[in-house]
């Protein structure tokens, strides 16, 4: 008679079948000591020639590369505007290795366990997770203005501070959850649609993935909150080209950033030529205290350097009205050179983003914090600006 813990095993263990292949899944829980265990024990029992795991090669790179943020160039993902992106992964990965310490587990101890059994008996190992910056850049890009400025201080909270008050029950539920599901609850209460891009898309990309995987025998190691979707979309056809695809920004969105400085620009000419040099004079003055002062409370919030909070001013006032360029990735620019990283910044980032304190101590995301905040500031600084400037306008 098997006893309850195999019971228990054998639920999280589904059988699927492929062109005469067979697909063994197991379901895992993100954060138990026990799941880690049973990936090894399939692998070790079942033998597969390959092993697909859910991670991207991104994520994968990072377990197999602990020391990889010494090679990043800071300064590159400034320019490249991926300054948000890298902010948000290592949000997640705080996230995630919280909860794991919390529980007594490593952050990803199933995935380990897999790529280390794999390894022992030469299975090949095939990832199956979509790149986690296209699962970011499509979460981003479905969101207005509000649902950005939501996000960041949901990950923020989440990450820094949201666990510490975790019960018994929440314990159980991630058990069943994905990571960026459990990350983003509250955000996606208010965005619906976010459920598509974090969860559904993926139980579609995994599904395709682990199909068309190589070998006579494979073992699939995936969340357990992925095990329904997956076996739902097993026998359908995917569009894989419209899964990885980064949705553009919106025709409205693209004109907007030309026609927003534009009409900034002809209130001001309105202003002079209506009012006279006075009133124009004034809105300017609105405009240039709006942005930068705004622009330098975010740089200051960010901890920034006293020339990164003074060029964040300075730049905030003119970026705005240019679509090219942005008041933090000058201050980000500012403060990377200020404050360059050193080795010690790379070699403890891992552990400093474990708490509040210690993103705001390390050089590294003390920097993509100030393009962030700097960037929030002067966008709410125009937002700010506008109806002042109309309202001195209107006084004429």
């Amino acid at each position: 008679m098997e006893t309850p813990d195999a019971q228990r095993a054998q639920r999280n263990i589904t059988r699927l079948q492929v062109d005469n292949r067979e697909v063994v899944m197991v379901g895992t829980a993100h954060v138990s000591r026990e799941s880690a265990e049973l990936v090894r024990s399939v692998i070790e029992a079942e033998a597969p020639d390959t092993v697909c795991i859910e991670l991207c090669p991104s994520r994968y790179g990072a377990i197999r590369q602990q020391d990889q943020w010494q090679d990043m160039d800071i300064i590159k993902v400034i320019k490249e505007k991926k300054a948000f992106l890298l902010l948000s992964n290592l949000l997640l990965a705080a996230f995630q290795r919280r909860i794991a310490k919390k529980l007594g587990v490593k952050p990803g101890e199933e995935m380990i366990r897999a790529m280390e059994a794999a390894d022992e008996i030469g299975a090949h190992i095939h990832l199956a997770d979509r790149d986690i910056r296209i699962t970011l850049l499509r979460t981003w890009r479905s969101m207005g203005l509000w649902g950005k400025i939501k996000l960041l201080f949901q990950l923020i909270y989440s990450a820094a501070g949201g666990i510490d008050d975790i019960s018994e029950a929440d314990i159980e539920r991630m058990k069943q959850e994905d990571i960026l599901q459990m990350l983003l609850a509250d955000v996606e209460k208010s965005f619906p649609s976010l459920k598509t891009i974090l969860i559904d898309e993926r139980d579609r990309y995994l599904a395709h993935r682990i199909r068309t995987a190589p070998g006579e025998k494979i073992v699939a190691v995936v969340g357990a909150g992925h095990v329904p979707g997956i076996t739902r979309h097993w026998e359908e056809e995917i569009d894989m080209a419209a899964l990885e695809t980064v949705p553009p920004k919106g025709r409205l969105g693209g004109w907007l950033k030309w026609i927003i400085p534009l009409a900034i620009v002809s209130l001001f000419a309105f202003g002079f030529f209506y009012g006279g040099r006075e009133t124009g004079a004034r809105m300017i003055t609105w405009w240039v205290a709006a942005n930068g002062i705004l622009a330098g409370l975010g740089a200051i919030a960010a901890l920034g350097h006293p020339l990164t909070i003074l060029s964040s001013v300075v730049a905030a006032p003119l970026t705005s009205l240019n679509p090219m360029i942005a008041a933090g990735w000058v201050s980000g620019l500012v403060e990377a050179f200020s404050r360059k990283p050193k080795v010690r910044d790379f070699e403890t980032l891992y552990e400093d983003i474990l708490s509040v304190r210690g993103f705001w101590r390390n050089k590294v995301t003390r920097i993509l914090l100030v393009v962030v905040f700097t960037n929030l500031g002067s966008g709410v600084g125009s937002f700010v600006a506008v109806p002042l400037m109309l309202k001195v306008f209107g006084g004429v």
